[in-house]
């Protein structure tokens, strides 16, 4: 029988915490400040920073940068706002940059 592995996971690529879960991608097609990364429904031990407004290629968006709860590596970002109707499917969810997560149990 074959042995059953846990859910596809995404760490940390600093210190290895899990981030997020492979099943809450929204979508691969966005890009990062270092190149391409990952829309994510959810992600779990992480912390924020304060809000800003910042000016991305689809518009002007509310954000907070997204750490690891653990060793404070910055991973990305999370829209709280987006100020353009088309653009209001972010609001909530969080950009992981590829370059700084790592895939766990694939």
């Amino acid at each position: 029988m074959a042995e059953m592995g846990g859910p596809r996971l995404y760490s940390c690529c600093n210190c290895r915490n899990h981030v997020a879960l492979h099943d809450d991608i929204v979508s691969k097609a966005f890009q990062g400040r270092n190149g391409r990364s990952f829309l994510f429904s959810h992600a779990m031990n992480i912390s924020t920073g304060p809000k800003e407004d910042r000016r991305y290629m689809t518009g002007l968006h509310t954000v907070v940068d997204v750490y690891c709860c653990d060793c404070h590596e910055v991973l990305g970002w999370k829209y709280i706002r987006a100020y353009d109707r088309q653009q209001k499917y972010k609001e909530g969810k969080i950009i992981l940059e590829k370059s700084r997560i790592v895939k766990e149990n694939w």
